[in-house]
């Protein structure tokens, strides 16, 4: 299995005939091409033209975060997979109001789903979250009311925020305090983490993508514009609740990320190298998780799931089948 190369060091990336290796401060590393899918780079690296041959020869994506973590920008080597029918079919059902809000729907109705399962997880648990269930599912109801997809996000936005009060009510530690979301930059520590998981889920979705036959720049509920890619925010929605908060509900209430984590700097509080390879550590853990898949009657991982949903969209657009979101079972 293909796995994600992290490099949180500064240094320089280099060819050598048929490899690839890493120059630090810490010496060479070879890096193993044929079991590399992608690559995060977290720190400061020198790269070069015939680098990024090799690397669009090997089809391996490579993903930049700057300083306080925030995703910056993808190479994304040419494609091998996309299909010109395809992209037409994606422009077509984007222009068509009525299959691109259905579509979208589908987007926010699977986020809610699984949202729903997190929240009666933690239900069955003790916690006290039935009003904030209730209050989800009456919102929940108005989603196929909705005809444009500003107004359909403005419901998604009002379910999140509702889903977001039951943060304090799930974590045990009171050095993590959820009480709003904020963005750009995030004024607590739970504000990082989930600004810092989102960014990991984005990613790992458009390298998914990547070996689809779809365009990650035609997404349906978040809108084609000047961004360069959109279709992975749509599916990464669906799986936000279920890879993302799970993650962070682990190491907040297992005491695995602490305080010192985190640094203050530029009105925000961002994640420490440390923090940072906490997180990326127990991310890489969940994407290789199996679960029993219900419909193929095997188990898959994670990672294959954000596989398969784009696969089942792109049968959705070829009329072969309508989608249907991933929901969790547990």
């Amino acid at each position: 299995m293909k796995k994600t190369l992290y490099i949180f060091s500064n240094g320089e990336l280099h060819r050598k005939q048929n490899t690839l290796y890493f120059e630090g401060e810490k010496g060479r590393k070879y890096i193993p091409v044929e079991n590399t899918r992608e690559m995060l780079i977290m720190g400061e690296i020198t790269i070069n033209k015939k680098l990024l041959e090799f690397l669009c020869q090997k089809e391996i994506i490579i993903h930049f975060f700057n300083h306080y973590g925030y995703y910056i920008g993808t190479f994304y080597p040419r494609e091998h997979y996309n299909s010109g029918h395809m992209i037409l079919k994606q422009a077509e059902f984007y222009l068509d109001d009525e299959r691109r809000i259905d579509l979208a729907r589908r987007f926010v109705k699977g986020a809610v789903d699984n949202m729903k399962r997190v929240l009666n997880y933690y239900l069955n648990r003790g916690a006290a979250l039935q009003s904030i269930i209730e209050d989800i599912e009456k919102l929940a109801e108005l989603i196929h009311n909705q005809n444009t997809t500003d107004k359909l996000m403005a419901i998604e936005g009002n379910i999140r925020e509702q889903y977001y009060k039951v943060f304090d009510k799930i974590f045990t530690n009171p050095e993590f305090e959820f009480k709003s979301r904020t963005r750009r930059p995030p004024e607590n520590r739970l504000n990082t983490l989930i600004s810092f998981g989102n960014s990991l889920l984005y990613v790992a979705c458009l390298s998914e993508i990547y070996r689809t036959h779809l365009d990650p720049r035609i997404g349906f509920l978040h809108t084609s514009n000047f961004r360069r890619f959109s279709l992975n925010l749509d599916i990464a929605e669906i799986f936000k609740p279920i890879i993302i908060d799970r993650i962070i509900f682990t190491l907040v209430n297992k005491n695995m990320i602490k305080t010192n984590d985190f640094y203050e700097e530029a009105n925000g509080i961002f994640l420490k190298e440390s923090g940072r390879r906490r997180f990326i550590e127990e991310f890489d853990k969940r994407m290789t998780t199996t679960i029993r898949h219900p419909s193929l009657k095997r188990n898959v991982s994670y990672r294959s799931l954000l596989h398969l949903e784009a696969y089942k969209i792109e049968k959705h657009l070829l009329g072969e089948k309508n989608y249907e979101p991933f929901v969790a079972r547990w």
